[in-house]
């Protein structure tokens, strides 16, 4: 293998232990906590919260410094520091240290998106199908944490879901060192700019244009972002309610209970299933974004959530599962395409802070979309979750419609200088 591909590789594994790292705890909570700690399950997921606030908050500074000092000097720092805070998590004998932990869980997850991205969307061309494959790896992770975490609390207790991980990732960023360290030394003695960019040359409608796509990759980046971790944390609970004939049934072929299981695995599995499979949608989405651009992709996504949420209420075992599919296939590919128009519309010097804004917007919409999942449960149950999530499928529509027929793509501008 050579080195460029395994430097994709690695920035791969790393998007992949991201999105494991910040959902281990879904079903931790989900599937045992709630049970061996008798906390309602509404009430545990808030200890959940500091942890996405920090993966929102911590994003801008962490895509600032990466562009002063070194990107892949702070994707070494993202390998280690979530693999050791996920470790401390694993020894947490309270929500309150759980809490902790998960907050510099998220300190350090916040790092991957505005760094890993930007080094994806500037070092290599195809740019669609390398986000999408990018992102396939990051619903791996997705799938993974019920996967992987089910497994381990029916073969080990749950703190090894924490533990386990948490090594292997100090162990990826040490390899990630070893193989870009010249590349790291080079980045942080390269003369960086200063200043704001040039806009002088750019003309009013063209800046407009811009203003006007930026708003409308903020809006649904905000809105997308609740029904992206509306989905992928509540679905091992959702399931764990819906899916209880189908999870037996599995069960019975696997012969987990007979052996003393908690059914944790089988409703891992089951969630692995959907969110590996719905993956794929990311390859599709990629590929017709380098073919057709991202507005009529974004309206067909808009349109495949609209319709599955809307009929997901009051479904259990094998039609809600089908339909829980169609809905992530949904929530999964929308997830390149605001990634796509950052990286066609920044400026490459900057590209990394701006990837912070995103997900500092992103991240925050995720740490209070957990006390909305929470407070609707606790009065009304999934079903008005869905209603909630095919309103939200909506406004992306009516936003997206908004989009211009082509992106604007402006020539790379010097730096102002202080």
């Amino acid at each position: 293998m050579t080195r460029d591909r395994l430097h994709f590789l690695l920035l791969n594994i790393g998007h992949f232990l991201d999105h494991l790292f910040s959902l281990i705890f879904a079903t931790v909570a989900a599937l045992v906590l709630s049970k061996q700690w008798s906390i309602g399950y509404a009430e545990l997921i808030a200890y959940a919260t500091p942890g996405f606030v920090a993966f929102g908050v911590f994003a801008l500074p962490a895509g600032w410094l990466a562009d002063r000092w070194s990107r892949d000097g702070m994707m070494v720092v993202f390998f280690a520091g979530i693999g050791a805070a996920s470790i401390l998590t694993g020894f947490a004998n309270s929500p309150l240290q759980v809490g902790i932990g998960l907050f510099f869980v998220g300190m350090f997850a916040a790092i991957y998106h505005p760094v890993g991205l930007a080094i994806v969307t500037g070092k290599w061309r195809s740019m669609g199908m390398r986000i999408a494959v990018n992102g396939v790896w990051g619903n791996l992770g997705v799938a993974a944490a019920a996967l992987a975490t089910g497994a381990l609390i029916d073969g080990f207790g749950w703190r090894m879901a924490f533990i386990l991980p948490g090594g292997f990732s100090i162990l990826v960023g040490g390899l990630y060192w070893l193989v870009m360290r010249e590349n790291i030394h080079l980045e942080a003695r390269t003369p960086k700019p200063k200043g704001r960019p040039d806009t002088s040359h750019l003309s009013a409608d063209y800046k407009a244009l811009v203003l006007r796509v930026s708003a409308i990759v903020f809006l649904t980046t905000a809105v997308s972002s609740i029904v992206f971790q509306s989905t992928t944390f509540a679905l091992p609970k959702i399931f764990d309610e819906r899916l209880q004939g189908l999870a037996a049934r599995l069960s019975e072929w696997l012969g987990t209970i007979a052996q003393g299981g908690e059914g944790a695995t089988e409703i891992g599995a089951l969630a692995f299933l959907v969110f590996a499979t719905a993956s794929a949608a990311q390859l599709v989405v990629g590929s017709l974004l380098d073919r057709f651009g991202p507005r009529p992709v974004f309206m067909a996504v808009a349109v495949i959530q609209i319709g599955f949420f809307t009929v997901m209420p009051g479904l259990v075992d094998g039609l809600a599962f089908l339909v829980a599919l169609g809905f992530m296939l949904g929530a999964f590919g929308q997830i390149p395409i605001n990634d796509f128009m950052i990286g066609k519309t920044a400026q490459g010097a900057y590209r990394a802070r701006i990837y912070g804004v995103r997900y500092v917007v992103s991240f925050t919409v995720f740490a209070l979309t957990l006390p909305l999942v929470a407070f609707v449960y606790d009065r009304w149950g999934f079903d008005t979750l869905f209603r909630i999530l095919a309103g939200a499928a909506f406004v992306i529509l009516l936003a997206v419609m908004l989009l211009p027929g082509r992106l604007p793509e402006p020539a790379e501008a010097p730096a102002a200088a202080e």
